[in-house]
């Protein structure tokens, strides 16, 4: 008896903890691929591999690059320019696809969750996203966001990262049977083109020093990395 409340106690601390967000990210998928088709399912890893084959990763920017600075509006119509947040601090600069992405919404709320310890650092955490204002507006107050999302219109800012690519016409018409892109992200934006799931931070003098960029929506930046990355390295 002893033994078995030693044990409880020891392992108290691990039962307790709180999921990473890939884990989070790993159950909702796992979630999905009990009631998913199989024939959809593979058809969206067909396209995860197209991304990957694409030689968009190799494209994307890197650690050690200038980070192209931007200017940019949030939902109420005000301008935030980059190279402005960053004289005052790192600035976590992330990506999401859009209020439609569950895997999207998952990481948002795990940002958020972590966004005093980000502040704390002395870091400024930016989301940007192709959703129009509105919509970019509605997720923010779905998920609470107490950080800034800024539409970037058309994928000018995904382009000049590299991180913008182009859904698998397979893909595409799948996503046309749930919804459409372009009621989202507008005409001009296309109906198959989004950005990575890429997370960027970058330094006081506009050097990306850390960065988190894959092929695959369903993987995402560690926020609890981000954190440990800031505390060392707070350039």
């Amino acid at each position: 008896m002893k033994w078995t409340l030693l044990a409880l106690l020891i392992l108290a601390p691990a039962l307790s903890a709180e999921p990473s967000l890939q884990e989070q990210l790993d159950a909702r998928s796992a979630e999905a691929a009990k009631s998913g088709d199989p024939a959809v399912r593979a058809a969206y890893a067909r396209g995860i591999d197209a991304v990957a084959e694409s030689g968009i990763l190799d494209r994307a920017k890197k650690v050690g690059d200038k980070a192209p600075d931007f200017t940019l509006e949030d939902a109420a119509g005000k301008a935030v320019q980059l190279s402005t947040l960053w004289k005052d601090g790192p600035v976590i600069l992330t990506w999401y696809r859009g209020g439609w992405c569950p895997y999207c919404n998952i990481a948002l709320a795990a940002l958020q969750e972590k966004l005093p310890e980000f502040r704390a650092a002395g870091a400024r955490l930016v989301a940007l996203t192709p959703e129009l204002p509105d919509k970019s507006l509605s997720t923010k107050e779905k998920n609470h966001l107490e950080f800034e999302v800024l539409t970037d219109l058309n994928h000018r800012v995904a382009k000049n990262y590299g991180i913008a690519f182009e859904l698998t016409p397979e893909v595409r018409e799948l996503y046309k049977k749930h919804f459409n892109l372009t009621d989202f992200n507008g005409k001009e934006a296309g109906e198959g083109t989004l950005p990575l799931a890429a997370t960027y931070i970058i330094g006081r003098d506009g050097v990306i020093r850390w960065a988190f960029v894959d092929s695959d929506y369903r993987k995402r930046a560690e926020p609890d990395d981000i954190v440990a990355f800031l505390k060392k390295d707070a350039r």
